[in-house]
């Protein structure tokens, strides 16, 4: 009887150490996978898609699908590997440079891609593309809570390619340096031509406040030198109130005629972010954004310059990982860039649209 004890006690010594270390197997798995989608619905009152101005919800009356993403993660000791890839109209818009038919569906396109080394336990390099540093709002729909995007975003940039260093300086502050190919170009060996990024951040210990200044500087394709500088803030009042905020100043030089006289160009924009959430289902998010382009560089191309005025509400219901939004936007110019069915040109569009993000 004690023989077949211990035969017992070590065959159940056995499992458990078995089934420790398949557990420990479980915790970590090799590649970590997510995913999202997004589609949605757009009405014009103007009565035509010619009057969208920013990224990606140029339709009228017509039920869109927006991307699907697909993002793998794989970390082993120090290195890392980040692959993400997206399908749709948002996607191709998204690598406009890579997909000139915007129209298509079935464009299959590299968001990210980049390898990561963490040098020191507060240095990490990575090279490859990533998601741009500048800016509020980002690429994929599920991470914004209004569905439609503001001018800043719009007018770029989308993403940066090249290397560039993170730095953990303590623990509120952090930093980024990288040196990148032109903006929004994840090939350009036909240009000597790049751009210095960097950014710091600030993390509040004792507050839910979060504050980061970018900066972007650098020749484009055709020599000209673009500098950007911009600032985000986030800061949550209370467990219902949240502030964002978003301002952008980019300046262009013409580098290319050593003789020409004409003088810099910029455009600037500024974004305030209203944030509610009543529930852990609904909330409710207003954007009011002023978007200046006195020098006809972005939106007001082809006219002497202007500015425009929008705002947007957007309604946030969450059943698990869907969130169903219902959004209502005006946008106001100075200058008739807009226009009516007819074609009469109009200061003003309105729209309305009902959009779906599911992510996993």
């Amino acid at each position: 009887m004690k023989k077949v004890i211990l035969v017992a006690y070590a065959a159940c010594q056995g499992f458990i150490a078995h089934s420790q270390t398949a557990a420990d197997t479980t915790k970590a798995p090799l590649v970590k996978l997510s995913g999202s989608a997004d589609v949605y619905y757009r009405y014009n009152f103007n009565g035509n898609n010619t009057d969208n101005k920013t990224s990606f919800t140029n339709s009228h009356n017509s039920f869109e699908l927006g991307m699907i993403s697909l993002k793998a993660e794989h970390e082993f000791k120090k290195g890392s590997i980040v692959a993400d890839v997206g399908f749709g109209k948002r996607a191709a818009e998204f690598s406009y440079n890579e997909t000139p038919d915007k129209t298509k569906t079935a464009e299959v396109v590299i968001k990210q891609l980049y390898l990561g080394y963490q040098v020191l336990d507060k240095l990490k390099v990575s090279m490859g593309s990533f998601g741009t540093h500048v800016g509020y709002e980002l690429l994929d729909a599920y991470l914004n809570r209004n569905y439609s995007m503001s001018y800043m975003f719009s007018n770029g940039p989308f993403f940066s390619t090249g290397v560039k260093a993170d730095i953990a300086i303590s623990a509120a502050w952090t930093a980024m340096i990288g040196v990148f190919n032109p903006t929004d170009f994840k090939s350009a060996s036909w240009t000597n031509n790049k751009y210095v990024g960097a950014q710091l951040g600030y993390s509040s210990t004792k507050a839910p406040l979060k504050l980061y200044l970018n900066y972007l500087e650098g020749k484009d394709t055709t020599g000209v030198q673009n500098h950007q500088i911009d600032f985000v803030a986030t800061y949550q009042v209370n467990s219902v109130l949240g502030l964002g905020y978003n301002g952008t100043v980019s300046t262009y030089n013409n580098t290319r005629d050593k003789e020409s006289t004409e003088g810099s160009k910029q455009w600037w924009g500024s974004a305030l972010y209203v944030n509610m959430d009543f529930t852990e289902k609904l909330g409710l998010t207003l954007r009011g954004e002023y978007f200046d382009d006195k020098d006809g560089l972005k939106t007001f191309a082809g006219t002497d310059g202007g500015h425009v005025v929008a705002g947007t509400l957007s309604l946030n219901y969450k059943a698990g990982n869907l969130t169903i939004i219902p959004e209502f936007r005006v946008d106001n110019a100075s200058v008739d860039i807009f226009h009516k069915k007819s074609g009469t040109p109009v200061g003003t569009s309105p729209s309305v649209l009902l959009a779906a993000t599911y992510h996993f």
